[in-house]
């Protein structure tokens, strides 16, 4: 069975989508991941994160393994294990730009349709439902409004020690949203045949809940 989980940044998706897979029994794929990966990667190499041939190379002269762990989801780059170093403000911002580029999305979709083949899976991400598991048997949508995110995200940067302020980041998050969904490849957008779940003013629980009932 495929999941599909999609939505805009700080919705909630990796969370959520990590323990509807626990509870369901099923592998859990972040492709946020992914390219925040290959974003750290680019940010330590030097290059131009909107140089699309630079950053194709680089992606194909290494690799993104995905590992299950106790904490959670591991997240390696050329087998150095870089979960923690991926989750930082200029990552996410390079993350949404690499994102953008047409060869390194066509990369990113035959190593994730390759992962999905590895059983039933949870996937989440911003074009999952429409571009990369287009025949997925379930697909979620998981929405929330810009100012609940950006308060969202602030909580968990300032938890992880970061200083950023919530006007700074709601008008980044407005930028990603406006680039994730204007960007010519594989835009973000609700597929048709996906549930929408808005996610403001809900719990974890309530929102697990409620793509489980979908799920079952």
């Amino acid at each position: 069975m495929k999941i599909a989980i999609d939505g805009p940044a700080g919705a909630g998706k990796s969370t959520v989508a990590q323990i509807v897979a626990a509870r369901l029994g099923y592998i859990y794929i972040d492709t946020g991941a992914m390219y925040r990966a290959l974003a750290w990667a680019v940010i330590r190499s030097g290059l131009p994160a909107d140089d699309e041939e630079a950053v194709s190379r680089l992606l194909s002269q290494g690799t993104i393994e995905l590992r299950r762990t106790e904490a959670g989801q591991g997240v390696l780059w050329k087998g150095r294990d870089i979960t923690a170093q991926i989750r930082t403000p200029e990552v996410s911002n390079v993350s949404s730009i690499v994102a953008s580029l047409g060869k390194v999305r066509e990369q990113m979709l035959h190593l994730q349709r390759e992962l999905a083949r590895q059983g039933s899976v949870v996937m989440d991400g911003r074009d999952i439902g429409t571009h990369v598991l287009p025949d997925a048997d379930v697909k979620i949508f998981l929405t929330a409004s810009l100012e609940e995110r950006a308060k969202r995200r602030v909580d968990e940067l300032h938890a992880k020690g970061y200083d950023v302020e919530y006007e700074t980041l709601l008008a980044e998050l407005e930028e990603r949203d406006r680039r994730d969904s204007e960007r010519s490849v594989a835009p973000l957008r609700r597929a048709k045949d996906a549930h929408l779940v808005d996610t403001t003013g809900k719990s974890i629980e309530e929102v697990i809940d409620e793509i489980l009932k979908i799920c079952l």
